[in-house]
């Protein structure tokens, strides 16, 4: 069965609009997969980026590949840019009965890839002067901050498991309520911080509700401005791939950090990070941005490229 079918005469091609890739999208969310019992997927071609679909799963219907390439997040005082890919992979469960659908994890558990992203300023906060030549400061930054001692990276991690993430394809579309619901934690990385540095944690995740529409955030935070992306087909048609979409919240809270430094000196070094940070942050002072793009495609068309 395909996901979605070629256009045909002049009506169909009319139809390539956002609307009519919702349409689309839902129908192969409606899709149930066939039994499998393999852990182990090598699909081909355009399905390909599917391989951590988790097949193995026969109630998964449809398979979910994202890549976020530019956006940022800005926690209290710091904003860390997403200067290195994110990807978030994996499966889709619908339940016709309640119109909902649940995500499942991807099949070889890295569902939220875990890339460090540098953090401007490192551990002091400080950067190269904007009147400095362009040069200077991008090796004052990136060589004696970023790559020294001081230097800091940021790694947004699930908080929680997969099975806590809600995608709803049909809000995305919509343009208003929740597209995609992520609990996250934040790992800050740096010899003085030790490896166990969080804002944010699986009993008191960052809870990041992301919409393709327009924010309404508590003060001092003003609303911002998602949107879909256009939609493209590939694959044969069986592929729907929504490329320069950006979706926004600005109303999450995010707690203090903690196990920075270490069990011995942790309760020295949070207050520090806390200070440098601006954490707790309240909402109204935070905002995420996710810029890149989604593919969303039925497991039986992955399966079948194999």
């Amino acid at each position: 069965m395909r996901f979605f079918k070629r256009p045909r005469g002049p009506l169909a091609r009319r139809a390539t609009t956002i609307w009519g890739a919702a349409v689309a999208a839902c129908i192969g969310a409606l899709i149930f997969a066939a039994g499998a019992s393999a852990t182990l997927h090598f699909p081909k071609g355009d399905f390909a980026p599917f391989a951590d679909c988790p097949l193995s799963n026969p109630e998964v219907g449809s398979c979910v590949y994202s890549v976020s390439t530019g956006g940022s997040f800005t926690v209290g005082l710091k904003t860390v840019p997403l200067k290195n890919p994110v990807t978030l992979q994996g499966g889709l469960i619908s339940h016709p009965e309640t119109g909902e659908q649940s995500f499942v994890g991807a099949e070889d558990g890295n569902t939220l890839s875990k890339t460090a992203q540098p953090v401007p300023g490192g551990l002091l906060g400080i950067t190269a002067p904007t009147w400095w030549p362009s040069i200077l400061k991008e090796y004052f930054n990136e060589v004696v901050i970023n790559q020294g001692l001081t230097g800091v990276t940021a790694t947004v991690e699930l908080a929680k498991p997969a099975s806590a993430i809600k995608l709803a394809p049909i809000k995305l579309f919509e343009q208003s309520g929740t597209a995609l619901s992520l609990p996250v934690k934040i790992k800050l990385s740096n010899a003085f911080l030790g490896s166990n540095c969080y804002v944010g944690s699986s009993s008191n995740p960052i809870v990041i509700d992301f919409t393709s529409g327009t924010t309404s955030p508590p003060p001092p935070n003003t609303p911002i401005s998602g949107s879909v992306g256009t939609p493209e087909l590939s694959g044969e048609g069986e592929i729907l791939t929504l490329n320069g979409g950006r979706l926004v919240n600005n109303s999450f809270s995010a707690p203090g950090a903690s196990g920075c430094g270490g069990i011995l000196f942790s309760w020295a070094v949070d207050p520090l990070v806390d200070s440098i940070l601006g954490t707790p942050s309240p909402a109204g002072k935070n905002t995420a941005i996710l810029e890149g793009k989604l593919s969303l495609t039925a497991a039986a068309a992955v399966k079948a490229s194999e």
